[in-house]
């Protein structure tokens, strides 16, 4: 398979650019040597040498217009059956004149019949479509082929040794005729180029801006001086209720806008402006914003959905019953704990059994409702964290020893399998609570043995994972879904939040925590992956 290198591309480009820009330029050229070499033939044939044209050798100026004729038309049938060889094909025609010329020229007493100057036009065409030094190389041949046919006059026919001058003033003209004419064309090449790139680049910002439209949260709307929508996204499609086409009237889009919009441009009506679209009973504010360049009267406008900022009021709303809810959770810890140290005192006292275990329930409930309440606090602090970067072996090795001692797991029943450079940014005391109630989870449902628990880390590139696996029954597959809801718990003495915070803890440290019902046991994922 071959690999196309910048140089590769680069010709290729080059090639392309030949074939866009002048192979149609060779065509018309070759029509017009075509139409030179059937003229000349015609002289003949009509008028033979009384036009003095083949006055010196009339067979030969015959001879050489039927060569010029089949050579214009083999040129025409090579351009159309091989676009390729661009250079080679330009100079075989314009070496092909030249000698044709300068015969005819010689058949016509030289200098003096004035078919110099047909050899100056095609020096002239054949700079324009030319690159480079080519030009200089034809003009050269085209004043040597002038010189070398005088030079025959003067030695053989005995003309005059200042009969030079003319040739000479010809050979100047054809340099300074390909010259000039070389420069023009390269500046109408360049000023070809620019206007194609900047044609690319209109098309690509209409392109990029048709696409920001389509993805815009507001409706979009563009409109010329006759009321004609020229534009619009998908947005106005929902707000509207209607799948209008293109280029149609703003009056089959909505009466309620072309009626603001006449108004607006009058300057009898606002540029904003509120009402309720009667199809779809949104309540929509339009925004007019004149887009004309120069004088012109396109308008855009831009239709918002109230009802959106209404959600983002009742989120506000909302978040403010939250931290309502952190703070009669904070007061509510104080009664807790008179009635924990009340049960106490009055465990002290305790003669009957009825009242031991009334008091414990009592007890049970205060540290029950304890946790639910620390809980909801630690989700009010979920947003203060101070992320701190990890180096997660070492912290997991000290987070397990400290989990087995304080739930007095024996040693080898949580294994930890980590990879040696994993590293994250991460609350700590966030990842701590994480992490605690994973582990306690697993343990409660695992078969508590050697291995019932494992702590697996891996990393590809920037991407770390951390599962919470077990050996106990997972999961079943109809409460998987409700895992991570607030309340639910299948243990009887959860709060049924531990899930719901971890996520939420996670969530708020850029990473996210989900369940993989894949496989025995339970598996709960931590993935870590920075944006």
């Amino acid at each position: 398979m071959a690999v196309e290198t910048p140089s590769t591309l680069s010709v290729h480009s080059r090639q392309m650019e030949v074939s866009d820009s002048f192979w149609a330029s060779l065509k018309y050229f070759n029509f017009y040597r075509m139409a030179v070499a059937v003229l000349a033939l015609l002289v003949v044939v009509v008028f033979g040498d009384s036009l003095s044209l083949g006055s010196h050798n009339l067979a030969l100026f015959a001879y050489v217009s039927v060569f010029y004729v089949a050579a214009a038309a083999a040129f025409h049938f090579s351009m159309r059956k091989w676009k390729s060889w661009f250079n080679a094909q330009l100079t075989v025609q314009v070496l092909a004149d030249v000698v044709a010329i300068s015969l005819l020229m010689y058949s016509s007493s030289g200098i003096r019949s004035g078919l110099g100057v047909m050899m100056m036009i095609s020096l002239a065409g054949a700079a324009l479509v030319s690159r480079g030094t080519l030009m200089l190389f034809y003009a050269a041949m085209a004043s040597i082929a002038v010189l070398v046919e005088q030079t025959y006059w003067v030695l053989v026919e005995d003309h005059a040794t200042a009969s030079f001058l003319q040739p000479g003033l010809l050979s100047i003209g054809f340099f300074a005729t390909a010259l000039i004419t070389n420069q023009l064309a390269q500046r109408l090449i360049m000023n070809e180029r620019v206007a194609r790139l900047r044609g690319t680049d209109l098309a690509n910002q209409l392109r990029i801006n048709q696409l920001v439209i389509q993805d815009v949260q507001v409706g979009v709307m563009v409109v010329d001086a006759n009321g004609l929508v020229r534009l619009h996204n998908r947005q106005v499609v929902e707000l509207l209720g209607s799948d209008i086409p293109e280029l149609d009237q703003i009056e089959r889009y909505s009466d309620e806008i072309a009626g603001h919009l006449r108004a607006w441009r009058s300057l009898a009506g606002p540029s904003a402006v509120s009402f309720r679209m009667p199809e779809t009973t949104k309540l929509v504010r339009a925004r007019f914003v004149e887009a004309g360049v120069g004088g012109g009267s396109f308008a855009l406008i831009f239709l918002e959905d109230l009802s959106r900022q209404q959600e983002q009021a009742q989120q506000l709303k909302l978040a403010a019953l939250g931290r309502l809810t952190a703070n009669i959770a904070h007061e509510i810890r104080n009664p807790l704990s008179a009635i924990t140290h009340a049960s106490d005192l009055l465990m002290e006292d305790l003669r009957a059994e009825s009242r031991a275990r009334l008091v414990s329930i009592i007890k049970e409930n205060s540290r029950r409702l304890d946790r639910m309440v620390k809980d909801i606090l630690e989700l009010s602090r979920r947003d203060r964290g101070q992320p701190d970067r990890i180096l997660l072996p070492e912290h997991l090795h000290g987070f397990v020893e400290e989990f087995s001692r304080n739930e007095s797991i024996p040693v080898g029943c949580i294994m930890l399998e980590d990879s040696d450079d994993a590293q994250i940014e991460f609350d700590k005391t966030h990842l701590h609570q994480v992490l605690w109630n994973l582990l306690r989870n697993a343990w409660r449902h695992s078969k508590k043995e050697a291995r019932s628990v494992r702590i697996m880390v891996s990393r590809r590139g920037a991407r770390v994972e951390l599962h919470v696996k077990d050996d106990g029954s997972g999961v079943p597959p109809d409460l998987q879904a409700q895992l991570f809801e607030p309340f639910f718990t299948t243990f009887s003495s959860g709060t049924g939040l531990g899930l719901y915070i971890a996520r939420e803890l996670c969530a708020a440290n850029g990473a996210s925590l989900e369940y993989l019902g894949h496989g025995e046991g339970a598996d709960f994922r931590i993935l870590w992956q920075p944006t």
